[in-house]
């Protein structure tokens, strides 16, 4: 039990910086998803290329996009960024996260897999069609 809890501490403790927030074993499963980053905290008015601008110092950005309200074409105040490398990825989560970017604060994190939708539990396109039981052949 002693050694359950000393191995789960060492995932539950906080830390301050991407660096030491991850041991070798877990960045190499994050490596295959730290090149899209999620930013919250986005002000209204800035735009993708001002977007993009502000993260295309710490590598190449291959997708900034603000995620809109359909119907108004306002900023909902979050978008993604897409890097070529996880490596620029991660320096620009380290340096961003918690700075003022067009008069907001901004915060950066990994952004999560997309679900997919066909995956999920099947939906019914109509009334259940009845059973046979074996018994009653």
């Amino acid at each position: 039990m002693a050694g359950f809890r000393e191995i789960c501490g060492t995932f539950l403790k906080p830390r301050t910086s991407l660096r030491s927030s991850f041991l070798p074993s877990q960045v190499i499963l994050l490596r295959r998803i730290t090149t899209r980053l999620f930013i919250k905290g986005i002000s209204f008015s800035s735009t993708e290329l001002t977007f993009k601008e502000a993260f295309s110092k710490y590598g190449e950005v291959l997708e900034a996009s603000i995620i809109r309200d359909k119907d108004k074409g306002r900023s909902k105040g979050y978008g993604y960024v897409t890097f070529a490398t996880s490596h620029d990825a991660i320096k620009a989560l380290d340096d961003m996260n918690g700075k003022l970017m067009d008069g907001r604060v901004v915060f950066v994190d990994l952004a999560r897999p997309r679900r997919r939708m066909d995956s999920c539990m099947p939906i019914s396109s109509g009334k259940p069609e009845p059973v046979e039981s074996a018994a009653a052949e």
